[in-house]
This record gives structure tokens, C-alpha cells and sequence, in this order.
């Protein structure tokens, strides 16, 4: 998996990235369907070339260029990736509920302004 969205982006869901992305592999878009009722977006691994494009453009700094990166305290977060590029209404509800699972679980962390969190999880 190439890149990987994290909880800066609960919420917040800015399109910036997507903007940038030469090949439209942010999802969901606005324009789906799915954008109103998804907590966050994802990055489809194999619709993603690497370009690392969407990195610069997050302004939460919710993007992360690979699974190793991620902070532990942001591992199911990987899964919820994993789980929405499977693109059917299932695997939708189970990315959506892992990352509801992650909100329940940092509850702290979670209260943090979106653009301050990536800082807040280095130090948890």
C-alpha cells in the first residue's frame, strides 16, 4: 500500500489532495456518492502511482508515504485503507467503522484540532 491517510483527516476531509492527484485515486470525491456518509478519505493503493503529489497538499498533514510510517497509535487506520479499496457498500461500513473504532479509542487525541493532531500523536 502506498500511501496511507490518516486522522487529520476525520472530519476535515479537505479536497486539496485530491486536487493534485494526477490520477484520481482519493476517494471518496466529493462528487461520489459515498463523501457525505465517509468520516475521512482514502487512498486507493492500486490506482495510486506513487507520486507522493498529495503529501505537500494535505493541510492537516494527514498523509503518510507508506504503512511503516504510520504511527502506531494509527495502525487500524491502515486497515480502514485497506477495507475501502475493496469498493463495494460493505467495505465501505467496515473502513468507516474502523475508523470510528480509532475516534472511540483516542478520544484525547481526537479532540485536538485536526492541523495540531499529527504533532499530539508523536508525543502520545
Amino acid at each position: 500500500m502506498p500511501f496511507i491517510i490518516t486522522d487529520p483527516c476525520i472530519d476535515t476531509k479537505d479536497t486539496a489532495c485530491v486536487d493534485v492527484c494526477p490520477v484520481d485515486c482519493i476517494h471518496p470525491r466529493k462528487d461520489e456518492p459515498e463523501y457525505q456518509a465517509t468520516s475521512m478519505m482514502f487512498i486507493h493503493p492500486e490506482e495510486c502511482i506513487d507520486c507522493g503529489a498529495c503529501v505537500p497538499a494535505c493541510p492537516v498533514a494527514a498523509i503518510y508515504e507508506s504503512v511503516d510510517a504510520v504511527p502506531s497509535h494509527q495502525r487500524e487506520l491502515v486497515e480502514a485503507n485497506a477495507a475501502y479499496r475493496q469498493g463495494d457498500a460493505d467495505a465501505f461500513a467496515k473502513a468507516d467503522g474502523l475508523v470510528k473504532a480509532h475516534i472511540a479509542a483516542q478520544p484525547t487525541l481526537m479532540a485536538i484540532p485536526a492541523a495540531e493532531r499529527q504533532a499530539a500523536h508523536a508525543t502520545a
